[in-house]
């Protein structure tokens, strides 16, 4: 468990771009930065810090002042945007939220920056939804993958068939991360809403690499029936 104590941030630290840096830089761990990178397969430099204690340290920059560190545009670091990230998806003010946002995913170049972002949609289902629609016609593949991050929130009756309509608009998509990220919607969607995914499912308009890592997906779930997982199978496509 990550301690409060050990990551207080002072005044000066959040004063500059450069003092915020050597402050993260003194929490590096040196030794898993090569594991570190490769896992999340980024150009940006990587410090290490487990993504716990980014948390606790965008929690102590939120009491501080959030818009006048995101107006730093700070991203130097991998950890940097994980940072950023935390706090955008935090914003409550939609609008205001949207303003960082568009920026933010402009400069996404991992899976994990995408996935860090966890919107709360309550109240604001039909504005993530739009929004899920604007970024999904993005032509950069991390902005698409962002606008199917945030159908996970929107899993529900009302969402559901609009969900695949997205879905199935990715049918020629060739970018393995949107892909992956369809395939693992799905799964949720399957866990969720059973008895349309399945009629989804059938209609048969999705590429073989997203039906069958969605069909991976659920075998591999403790929240699947061994009944279903059987059952999947018959969904999975032959290359």
């Amino acid at each position: 468990m990550i301690r409060l104590k050990m990551i207080k941030l002072t005044k000066k630290e959040l004063s500059t771009k450069a003092n915020f840096n050597n402050y993260l830089i003194k929490l590096k761990n040196e030794e898993k930065i090569t594991w570190a990178k490769k896992i999340i397969n980024t150009n940006k430099p990587v410090l290490a810090i487990p993504t716990p204690k980014l948390k606790v340290i965008a929690q102590e920059i939120e009491k501080d002042d959030r818009y006048s560190f995101l107006n730093m545009q700070i991203n130097d670091y991998y950890e940097n945007a994980i940072i950023n990230g935390l706090l955008i998806a935090n914003i409550q003010d939609f609008n205001k939220m949207k303003e960082y946002l568009d920026i933010y995913v402009t400069k996404i170049d991992n899976w994990a920056e995408c996935d860090v972002l966890s919107f709360s949609v309550k109240s604001r289902e039909a504005l993530f939804y739009k929004l899920s629609l604007e970024y999904v016609n993005s032509n950069y593949a991390f902005t698409r993958r962002v606008g199917i991050i945030i159908l996970f929130k929107l899993i529900n009756e009302q969402y559901i068939e609009k969900i695949f309509a997205i879905i199935e608009k990715l049918k020629n998509e060739e970018d393995y991360y949107v892909n992956m990220a369809c395939a693992w919607l799905i799964c949720e969607c399957f866990i969720k809403q059973r008895e349309k995914t399945i009629k989804f499912l059938k209609k048969d308009k999705l590429n073989k690499f997203t039906v069958n890592k969605a069909i991976s997906k659920c075998r591999d779930s403790k929240r699947v029936s061994l009944l279903d997982k059987e059952m999947l199978l018959e969904f999975r496509e032959k290359f």
